[in-house]
C-alpha cells in the first residue's frame, strides 16, 4: 500500500481465534461431565434403595407363584391343634350350684369332646373362682388343647400347671358362669383358630412386605 499509510517490515498481522469461544467450549465440556456424573449417581441411589433389578425379578416371581397356587404369599402356617374327640375334659364345679358340671360335661360331648371325670372342684378351686371359669392343663396344652377348649368357653383364663401328668385338661366352673357360648359361635371361633393368619402386605419403602 502506498500513500500515507504504508506497510513496513516482514511480519503481517495474524487473525487469532477468539479466547471467549475457547472458554465457552471448556465450560460445555465440564457441564456434559457433571451431568454424566450425576445420572450415574442417581441410578446408583435407586438401586440400593430398590434392592437392584435382581431383587425386583425375584419379588415378581414369588407374586406369580402365589397368583398361581392361590396360596397367600405371607400366610403363616396353621399351629397343629387337636381336634375336639382327642381332648379328654374334666368338668368340676366350684360354685354353689348343683347341676351345672353335669349339664356342661353333657354339652361338651354333644361337641365332640371327651369327657373325663364330672363333679366338684378341689379344695384349692371350690367357691373360690369368682370369673366365668379356669381352663387348666399341663404347659404343653397351652398352644394346643386349652385354645381349643377355649373356643367353647371364651371367657374363661386358661392356666398351665407345670406339675400335672397327663393329657386331659379341667374346665372349673366359676361364679359368673351362666352356659357355653353357642355352637354356631364356638365353631366360627375354631375354624377361625386353625386358619393361616397372612402377615400384612406393605407398599414398597413403607416397611418390611412383599409389596405384591
Amino acid at each position: 500500500m502506498g500513500g500515507q499509510y504504508r506497510i513496513t517490515g516482514d511480519k503481517y498481522p495474524r487473525m487469532r481465534p477468539s479466547r471467549r469461544r475457547g472458554r465457552l467450549a471448556f465450560l460445555a465440556a465440564a457441564c456434559v461431565t457433571v451431568l454424566g456424573v450425576l445420572g450415574w449417581g442417581t441410578l446408583q441411589l435407586i438401586d440400593v434403595f430398590t434392592g437392584g433389578d435382581e431383587a425386583s425379578a425375584v419379588g415378581a416371581t414369588a407374586c406369580r407363584t402365589d397368583r398361581t397356587t392361590g396360596a397367600s404369599p405371607s400366610a403363616a402356617p396353621a399351629a397343629a391343634l387337636p381336634a375336639p374327640r382327642k381332648i379328654t375334659v374334666n368338668v368340676l364345679n366350684a360354685t354353689t350350684r348343683s347341676g351345672l358340671a353335669k349339664r356342661t360335661a353333657d354339652e361338651l360331648k354333644k361337641r365332640g369332646f371327651r369327657v373325663g371325670e364330672v363333679g366338684n372342684a378341689p379344695a384349692r378351686f371350690d367357691k373360690k373362682v369368682k370369673g366365668t371359669g379356669i381352663l387348666l392343663g399341663p404347659a404343653a396344652a397351652l398352644k394346643t388343647s386349652l385354645p381349643v377348649l377355649g373356643t367353647q368357653l371364651p371367657a374363661a383364663e386358661q392356666r398351665a400347671d407345670a406339675a400335672r401328668k397327663g393329657a386331659a385338661v379341667d374346665l372349673v366352673i366359676g361364679d359368673k358362669f351362666t352356659g357355653l357360648a353357642k355352637k354356631a359361635q364356638a365353631d366360627r371361633a375354631l375354624a377361625a383358630l386353625k386358619t393361616p393368619k397372612p402377615e400384612p402386605v406393605t407398599r414398597a419403602g413403607d416397611g418390611p412386605g412383599n409389596g405384591c
